[in-house]
């Protein structure tokens, strides 16, 4: 793993007691999931969603892969999506940026492809806005964990989900373009990686 990532996953880790005590009940329905599939030996997907596939579910998609591999939790797999598509945003993509995450795009369309690179002998994690159903993302057999409320809302059912799940988070969207908008991308990527973290360390 990344010398940067690695250690900020070190210190998330003694953190843990920042998560509020109601939220981690929630948070550890994810754990069993994965934990049955373990014991079971089957491939573990996980898809997570918001509107427009833009942040908070990069931010899932990414730190659950991570959090994966820091707890060598083997035959995970992460994607992301939306009920619609626009794009990776930039802001989401610097937040990374500044953990210590190499961003390399793909293309030069208007919803690009990029590499997210977290450690150097495992693949990347492809990131690019596309639906929760895009024929890239799993179609059966997964767990579909919504980070926003709108998607929870707008996807009253997704076929062939093993587990359905909300562990909603504010948008930083609401802090474009103010002075508060790094700091702001920053807290959400924290908090997303921190109960992330949390999730994965849970799996027995």
């Amino acid at each position: 793993m990344l010398q940067p990532i690695k250690m900020y996953c070190d210190k998330l880790i003694t953190e843990f007691d920042t998560i509020p005590k109601e939220r981690r009940p929630l948070l550890e329905k994810i754990s069993n999931y994965i934990s049955s599939k373990k014991e079971r030996k089957k491939a573990i997907q996980l898809v997570y969603i918001c509107t427009h596939n833009s942040r908070r579910s990069h931010f899932g998609q990414i730190w659950a892969q991570v959090a994966a591999n820091y707890f060598n939790v083997k035959n995970v797999t992460t994607f992301s999506g939306g009920t619609e598509a626009t794009a990776f945003h930039v802001n989401a993509i610097d937040a990374i940026k500044r953990v210590g995450f190499n961003v390399k795009p793909l293309d030069e369309t208007t919803n690009k492809k990029y590499h997210v690179i977290y450690d150097k002998t495992e693949n990347p994690i492809i990131c690019f806005s596309k639906v929760y159903d895009d024929v890239q993302n799993p179609q059966t057999n997964f767990a579909a964990i919504m980070t926003c409320s709108d998607a929870e809302e707008n996807c009253p059912f997704i076929p062939s989900v093993e587990l359905r799940i909300g562990t909603t988070y504010d948008d930083p969207k609401a802090f474009d373009n103010t002075p508060l908008q790094d700091a702001k991308y920053d807290e959400r990527c924290k908090q997303i990686a921190l109960e992330t973290l949390y999730v994965f360390s849970k799996i027995k």
